[in-house]
């Protein structure tokens, strides 16, 4: 009955967010590059900061965050810290200089900058990038939360591996079918409602999480977590897998590139109605993405406490 309630929802809401997207689009042109690719330019500053966080916030980071504060300590929240200095970077120096230009798309900026010949060899390896590394791993990662959730390998008696290969499959095609019948301005909307109900359930985990350490208690479950000051460790050390000086170094620069020239995360804001609205967007999603810790690191530090209290014996 759970696993049927858990599905029925889930379908519900897909259905909701599909009818209200295709409500808020219709009579929208979608003609031409503007039209399809940058909404018409007619995105307000909620949908930018809604469709930032969720095409930011994603499985591997879901997984990978949690997985890291598990293993190591919360180190990795400096990921999140920097992207907000970023953010700012964004909205005040680069977004001014690329809707001053009517840039709409990177490839296309750096052929103004550069030439044909720097245009074409970026988006090919942007291209591979996102083909062989970061839509498959989203994919692989996202299959295997849903199949956690909703049990498609014993549903469908099917191998572990088949289930996933097939739920990803599935996500890519209805993502892309998504995308390709509705343009940005139906992904704007879509990820602005998803975004919503996933910050609060992402903060609700936490919250859910402590009272479940501290055996129905919040307060009790924050002193056990408390209890391990090592795994609240934010300076990671040089054999960490976020070395503290990286973050004013490599990682600052890598948040640079992928919120401030990443033509998934640039083409949102590229999309805004005017440039007030375009760093309004941005600046919300910045100042968002500071508690996103909250959801992406805490959960895997209230995962360790119950295994070492297990291993030393203290609690069944």
């Amino acid at each position: 009955m759970e696993m049927l309630f858990s599905v029925a929802t889930f379908f519900l809401f897909l259905i909701f967010v599909a009818l209200y997207s295709y409500r808020k689009t219709k009579g929208v042109s979608e003609s031409g590059v503007e039209g399809f690719f940058l909404a018409g330019r007619g995105l307000s500053g909620y949908f930018i900061a809604g469709s930032l966080l969720l095409s930011n916030l994603s499985a591997e980071q879901l997984v990978g965050l949690n997985g890291n504060a598990y293993r190591f300590d919360i180190s990795g929240m400096a990921w999140e810290s920097t992207a907000a200095v970023a953010t700012i970077m964004m909205a005040v120096f680069f977004l001014p200089r690329f809707l001053r230009r009517g840039i709409t798309t990177m490839p296309q900026f750096l052929e103004e900058r550069f030439d044909s010949a720097t245009r074409r060899t970026v988006s090919v390896m942007l291209l591979v990038g996102y083909a062989v590394m970061a839509n498959p791993c989203s994919l692989y990662l996202g299959a295997i939360t849903m199949n956690e959730m909703f049990d498609v390998q014993k549903i469908f008696h099917l191998p572990d591996w088949s289930a996933i290969g097939l739920l990803a499959l599935v996500m890519g095609a209805v993502g892309g079918l998504y995308a390709t019948l509705g343009g940005l301005k139906a992904v704007a909307i879509s990820d602005t409602i998803s975004g919503l109900i996933l910050l609060v359930a992402a903060m609700l985990i936490p919250v859910l999480g402590l009272i479940a350490l501290g055996e129905g208690s919040f307060l009790a479950g924050g002193k056990a977590l408390l209890s391990h000051p090592e795994q609240l460790n934010a300076i990671g050390s040089a054999s960490s897998s976020v070395p503290f000086s990286t973050v004013f170094t490599g990682m600052l620069c890598a948040n640079m590139f992928y919120w401030c020239t990443n033509q998934m995360i640039i083409q949102r804001a590229l999309g805004a109605k005017s440039l007030a609205e375009s760093q309004k967007g941005v600046l919300l999603a910045g100042s968002i993405k500071l508690l996103v810790p909250l959801a992406m690191v805490l959960p895997g530090l209230i995962a360790f406490i119950p295994n070492q209290l297990e291993d030393a014996g203290l609690r069944t």
